[in-house]
């Protein structure tokens, strides 16, 4: 099956095996409210199952990749069980995402903040596009990240640099990211989805038994500190939203 219908993705073919998945809700910049991030996890689960998709772009649509967290239709909540119900749908996402067979290049336009920088991270081959940017708002809410980024961010730029990277929320261009290790090609907004796919189309030409392999056991070699992380993390944002000053942190944000 190679059709596949979303009430905030959009999953279609865009190249020869290449199936670009985008997060759709342009007009929120694709902040993430329930039902998307409910709905990232089932259309990576679909495309990782559809013979057809051999390698995976995931963006979004419009001036954002993804602006984190919906202030506007954020419900915070009141229940241990709310919250662990809540984190555990993103962590699901970062599963399908990050052991999910296809490879995926992502493609990082405007905004990735919060969340979609996790999401971002989570990426086998980042292109972000020049002018994008990142960061990590999470500690100055009182809160915390997921997507295994914990474990993710400091492979990548190294322990200080994710000190200073996950406590201080400061901004950083898709320049800077490219230096550290977080973005692995910057490209002008205009070539980015060509790239993307271009990329992706390179993967699907390969023998996707083996593809599929490296990908297996490159994340398998460290699947128990990631999964390990990711539980770590789930306890630390259910305890942050249970806390009553998040709620002031997060309303004045």
């Amino acid at each position: 099956m190679s059709k596949f219908t979303y009430d905030t993705i959009s999953s279609d073919m865009s190249g020869e095996g290449v199936r670009t998945i985008a997060l759709n809700r342009p007009d929120a910049l694709n902040a993430m409210n329930r039902r998307l991030i409910d709905e990232v996890a089932i259309a990576f689960d679909d495309a990782n199952r559809d013979q057809s998709t051999r390698a995976i772009v995931f963006t979004g649509k419009g001036r954002a990749f993804c602006a984190g967290d919906d202030r506007r239709e954020h419900v915070h909540p009141s229940s241990e069980a709310e919250a662990r119900d809540l984190v555990n749908a993103i962590q699901r996402a970062t599963e399908a995402i990050v052991f999910g067979q296809k490879p995926v290049v992502g493609a990082i336009n405007g905004w990735a903040v919060g969340g979609g920088f996790e999401w971002a991270i989570n990426c086998d081959f980042p292109i972000w596009e020049e002018n994008a940017q990142g960061f990590f708002p999470e500690v100055s809410l009182n809160l915390f990240v997921t997507g295994a980024v914990t474990k993710l961010l400091p492979a990548l730029v190294g322990p200080v640099k994710a000190r200073e990277m996950l406590m201080f929320g400061q901004r950083y261009s898709a320049a800077d990211l490219k230096a550290c290790g977080v973005a692995w090609k910057v490209v002008p907004i205009d070539a980015l989805q060509t790239e993307a796919v271009r990329v992706a189309e390179r993967l699907a030409a390969l023998p996707p038994m083996s593809v599929r392999a490296m990908k297996r056991v490159l994340n398998q070699a460290s699947a128990e500190s990631l999964r390990g992380a990711l539980s770590l993390e789930t306890e630390a944002t259910v305890a942050g939203f249970l806390d009553p000053q998040t709620t002031q942190l997060l309303k004045a944000f």
